[in-house]
Parts: C-alpha cells; sequence; structure tokens
C-alpha cells in the first residue's frame, strides 16, 4: 500500500474499525512509513487532548436509537444473505475455521500493541504538542504572570526538585510571559511561556542526563513546530505555531543562556 491508498484508512485504523486484511496491510505500511506513523500518533494525541478537556460529548438518545436501528436491520439482511452463501460443513471443519480464525486475530492484535507503542521521543513529542495545545484552548496558559524572571524562577520553589532556568529575552523579542506547572510523561515538569507577538511559545523544562549536551532537533506536527534540545543536565522540548526559522532561533538563544542550577 502507498500513502495514497493509506491516508484515508489512518483514522478507522486508529478506531478499531478496519477488517482483519486491511489492518494487517496498514501495520505493514506503518512500519515503514514515518509520515503515516506521525499522522497515527497525532491523531490519537488529538483524542486523548480532546476527551482530557471535555470537548466530546454524547450524541443524542434519538441519533443513537436512530444508528441502533439501522445497524439491527442491516444486521439482520447480512445475516439472511449468509445463510444463504454458507457453504455446509461439518462440526470439525467450522472447529478448524473458528480456531484458525483465532489465530489469526491474537497474531494481528500483537501485532498492533506493538506497532502502537512509539518511541519515547515521539511519544513526549505528541504529549508535548497536546500539552500546548490543551493550555491554549482550556484558558491554563500560565500559573503564574509575570515578564519578570526574578518573579516566575521563584514561583517554582517547593514545586519541584530543581530549580528552571527561566532567561529574559524580551531584548531579543520573545519576552518572558510566565509559568505554570505540567506533566509529560508521568513527571511534573516546569512550562516556561514566552512570546512571539501574538505567537506564544510553551517550554517544558525537566532534569536530564547531566552528561548530555545536544544542539536544538526541530519537527512539525498540525501546522506546529516542536524543538528539543538538552543543556547543563535539563532537558528542553519547546512548541508553537512560529515559523520554524524564528522557532530555531528561541531555542539557539535559550541554550545560549546561562547554565541552570539543579537544586
Amino acid at each position: 500500500m502507498n500513502c495514497e491508498l493509506t491516508q484515508p484508512y489512518v483514522p478507522g485504523y486508529l478506531d478499531g474499525e478496519l477488517d482483519l486484511v486491511r489492518t494487517i496491510e496498514m501495520e505493514n505500511h506503518l512500519k515503514g512509513c514515518p509520515t503515516c506513523a506521525e499522522e497515527l500518533e497525532t491523531l490519537n494525541a488529538l483524542r486523548a487532548a480532546v476527551q482530557r478537556n471535555a470537548l466530546a460529548y454524547p450524541a443524542p438518545s434519538a441519533l443513537r436509537e436512530r444508528i441502533q436501528n439501522s445497524l439491527r436491520a442491516s444486521s439482520m439482511s447480512d445475516v439472511q444473505e449468509r445463510k444463504l452463501k454458507w457453504p455446509s460443513l461439518n462440526i470439525w471443519q467450522l472447529a478448524g475455521a473458528f480456531a484458525l480464525l483465532g489465530l489469526f486475530s491474537i497474531t494481528g492484535w500483537q501485532l498492533t500493541a506493538r506497532l502502537r507503542a512509539p518511541s519515547g521521543d515521539q511519544q513526549i513529542a505528541a504529549e508535548v504538542f497536546a500539552s500546548h495545545v490543551r493550555s491554549l484552548e482550556a484558558d491554563h496558559l500560565m500559573d503564574v504572570a509575570s515578564t519578570d524572571q526574578h518573579t516566575v524562577k521563584p514561583w517554582f520553589d517547593g514545586k519541584l526538585d530543581f530549580s528552571p532556568p527561566v532567561e529574559d529575552l524580551a531584548s531579543d523579542g520573545f519576552p518572558l510571559v510566565g509559568g505554570r506547572l505540567d506533566y509529560l510523561g508521568g513527571r511534573e515538569v516546569a512550562a516556561l511561556v514566552y512570546q512571539r507577538r501574538k505567537h506564544f511559545i510553551n517550554v517544558f523544562v525537566w532534569l536530564g542526563s547531566a552528561e548530555t549536551n545536544s544542539t536544538p532537533a526541530i519537527q512539525s506536527r498540525q501546522g506546529y513546530n516542536i524543538i528539543r534540545w538538552s543543556r547543563g543536565g535539563f532537558q528542553f522540548w519547546a512548541v508553537s505555531d512560529l515559523a520554524a526559522s524564528n522557532l530555531a532561533e528561541f531555542a539557539h538563544l535559550l541554550q545560549a543562556g546561562a547554565p541552570p542550577q539543579t537544586k
């Protein structure tokens, strides 16, 4: 399957609505196609964000009843048709057919479980994207609103087991506007909020490896750019709808700031 044929089936694959043959074809394609695999992760992250923000709502009872009646009528029609076409099989043939079907189902489920388990960086990128979107939609961008780094930095005291680096980049066109606590990968992290004109930038910071410093690496999801790097024993992930070049400039400025200090 190529991407043109696969793209329409990604939502159905995510919801488990495809038949066994189509599911196996999708799994084989996704193993070798980063583009389709990334779209699958993005849809999954968006669904999780919508569910967490109570943006989903149940269908009206009248609509639900009409759909159920339609499905029952369609199911009865299919049953009647299968009765006419079903070949004459003895009990041992039926048992063998059901055993084979069960084997295929178990194998397909195992393949799906392995495929849907994203790498560590892919999972973090999906959570960073979802947290950024959630902070904008839920009007919870900041717990502390201030352009003063000496107000924002002490606010995290006692709330985290580290002291996040808070830089003043207003002179470079990226003013600090506040911060908040957030959660990524099951851990509490610092979320620093900067601004570029009307665009907000979320910078997520947590403790990492003290020996590793890395240069920024950027990727895109649904019109947002995400960039990550490490410095001074900390992991940094920044996300915004800024152009990739502007976000890279911001990351370079932040990376060149004073070394962060742990508690």
